[in-house]
């Protein structure tokens, strides 16, 4: 009799020194956050805020200097914990990146999800991919805090899935000039809310003018457009890949919405010049893109 109880005592004693153990080792992993950014909610309330349009046309964003901030951020609210990284959320027309998407993908640190992009420019798909990745993240223990950038009622969902398996979600928002652009049920959801205000966007929203297009010797000719247009397309080719562009060739003459939209900011970048309101000079544009194109395949 006594040398059972022995015995069970012995295996009691074993079993505490294990968990001790274990818990020491839990005490000595470093907590992990990860940052999620909703890039409808961002752009259109930062853009509303610095510039007074949601129009993504009307101004441009430094998503670089942007993101480096938001971690800068994060790392002083999680001190003591490590990024895991930033996923970014926006919605493309068949999933493919504009040209302004692929080079926030190669951010480092940066992981960029896609949800479609309907007729109307509304991003459809994006709730869902925040979910997903929030759950899963969460259900692994590869997270415990995130940070969302977001305002929609849909993220409801995502936040509650993180919160089932022990994540704390802290919601980050954008100061809104007047009244809220965050749904009540998403303040009320998270375990804490931030607002980031003019001052932080500032540095990263700039509003675009006319004037900033009008070159020193006028108007292009429509040579000089067509020019462009393919030296876009060459360029497109060996960033975006043949694959990518051949996708486009059934479509001929017309382009894709975002591609087009891409096309036509790339090339005024390239011009110095407004092609806005220029019927002419756009298809000059289209024609030379689409010539080069073709001469490949």
């Amino acid at each position: 009799m006594n040398d059972d109880l022995a015995a069970l005592h012995a295996r009691i004693d074993r079993t505490n020194e294990l968990l001790q153990r274990m818990l020491a080792e839990v005490a000595k992993t470093p907590s992990t956050h990860a940052i999620f950014v909703d890039a409808g909610y961002l752009y259109a309330a930062a853009g509303r805020l610095v510039a007074g349009t949601e129009d993504r046309r009307a101004f441009d964003l430094d998503a670089e200097g942007l993101i480096d901030a938001l971690i800068d951020l994060a790392r002083t609210v999680f001190a003591d914990s490590r990024l895991l990284r930033v996923y970014w959320y926006d919605g493309a027309r068949r999933r493919i990146h504009t040209a302004e998407q692929q080079s926030i993908a190669e951010l480092p640190d940066v992981k960029i999800r896609l949800g479609n992009l309907n007729a109307n420019n509304q991003q459809k798909g994006v709730d869902s991919l925040i979910r997903s990745d929030l759950e899963s993240l969460a259900r692994h223990r590869a997270i415990s805090d995130a940070a969302l950038l977001g305002g929609d009622e849909d993220l409801v969902s995502a936040v509650e899935a993180a919160q089932g398996y022990g994540a704390r979600v802290h919601l980050w928002g954008i100061e809104a000039p007047e009244g809220r652009n965050q749904a009540d049920p998403l303040l009320w959801e998270v375990d804490s809310q931030r607002t980031l205000d003019l001052d932080f966007f500032k540095p990263y929203v700039s509003r675009r003018t006319a004037s900033a297009y009008e070159p020193a010797g006028g108007r292009p000719t429509r040579e000089d457009v067509r020019f462009v247009g393919a030296q876009i397309a060459a360029k497109w080719l060996v960033s975006r890949g043949r694959e990518t562009l051949m996708e486009l060739l059934p479509g001929h003459p017309y382009l894709p919405g975002s591609v087009d939209q891409d096309l036509l900011v790339e090339a005024e970048g390239l011009l110095q010049y407004s092609l806005r309101g220029q019927a002419d000079l756009r298809r000059a544009l289209r024609d030379g893109f689409w010539d080069h194109l073709q001469a490949q395949y």
